[in-house]
């Protein structure tokens, strides 16, 4: 059976078992599990390179222009796709950082490989925003099979790994984006404070941050027995238990502690869209949805919000020109 066809509580299991390994035992042994039977068996990275464009996009209708300025990634993952999608249109560089060292060269070449036999598709998929000397570069470049360093090099990435997103080292107002993509919900909340203040630190006056949060339960996407809040019925204790590893940990926070987290950590809420599926607000407000103690206060919407975009600024920004 294929793991992303599994009942939840197996593949927690699995996830559990492997992660009580040393770390980098763990890590060792669950890559090729994900390669074999999991996300990873075919690689193809036109869903991070969707929210690379969705996060330039939402740059632009803040009336900035991206194009030459410095990205900032939190969690750089298996691949730099999102990074790569940042030069394609016209970033200067991007500095991305991750706390355990994902990346795998094999991965990145597969889809540059990817990229370049789907020309018509990428350039359907990046339209105007596509700088095409760029584009005619990144596809010669992965005919000849580069290394893991000429491809960071090549495109304007810095990756830093082990690294600390809270502790980035890098100088104040340094920075004019701050992004991430599915990665906040997986920081306990007081990292993820602590990393949002640090983004309000080193990100320039009129810089933005920018992330896609992804509210749902991650089990439920690969199992269809149970629906996108099924982790709400969970006590923290019983949720730390069955799945508080390092390889599925989700903080469970709603749309509402995302937005004061972010105002606490020195951040102006600019935009915000919160998608809401209305067939999980009618089980809530029906009391169908089995919801622990800490979560049976909340507002239906609020509980059944599944993903949301959050645009920034620094809320100090006419201090820091000042």
């Amino acid at each position: 059976m294929a793991i992303n066809n599994m009942h939840w509580k197996y593949k927690a299991f699995i996830q559990n078992l492997v992660a009580s390994l040393p770390e980098q035992l763990a890590l060792s042994v669950y890559y090729p599990i994900q390669r074999r039977f999991g996300g990873l068996r075919r690689i193809d990275p036109t869903k991070r390179l969707q929210a690379a464009i969705e996060t330039w996009d939402r740059i632009v209708a803040t009336g900035r222009n991206p194009k030459g300025g410095v990205f900032f990634e939190v969690g750089t993952g298996r691949m730099v796709s999102v990074p790569i999608a940042y030069w394609l249109m016209g970033a200067k560089k991007t500095i991305t950082v991750d706390l355990n060292r994902y990346l795998k060269h094999e991965l990145i070449l597969e889809s540059l490989d990817y990229i370049r036999t789907n020309r018509s598709q990428m350039e359907q998929l990046f339209a105007e925003r596509l700088i095409p000397d760029r584009f005619d570069f990144l596809c010669e470049l992965a005919e000849a099979h580069p290394s893991i360093d000429t491809i960071l090099t090549s495109f304007q990435v810095e990756y830093a790994s082990p690294a600390d997103a809270a502790h980035t080292h890098l100088a104040s107002d340094s920075i004019d984006y701050h992004t991430s993509y599915t990665v906040l919900e997986h920081i306990p909340p007081q990292v993820l404070a602590d990393i949002l203040s640090e983004a309000q630190r080193i990100t320039k006056p009129h810089g933005l941050i920018v992330h896609g949060v992804d509210y749902t339960d991650h089990f439920s996407h690969n199992d269809s027995t149970i629906d996108a809040i099924n982790f709400l019925q969970f006590t923290t204790r019983e949720w730390d238990r069955l799945a508080g590893n390092r390889f599925m940990y989700m903080n469970r926070l709603r749309h509402s502690d995302y937005l004061r987290t972010f105002n606490k950590s020195g951040l102006e809420i600019v935009a915000d869209d919160p998608q809401i599926d209305p067939s999980l607000v009618a089980k809530v407000q029906q009391g169908d949805a089995p919801l622990a103690a800490e979560f049976k206060d909340r507002p239906a919407d609020d509980l059944a919000a599944t993903f949301a975009w959050i645009v920034a600024s620094p809320a100090q920004a006419l201090a820091k020109c000042g």
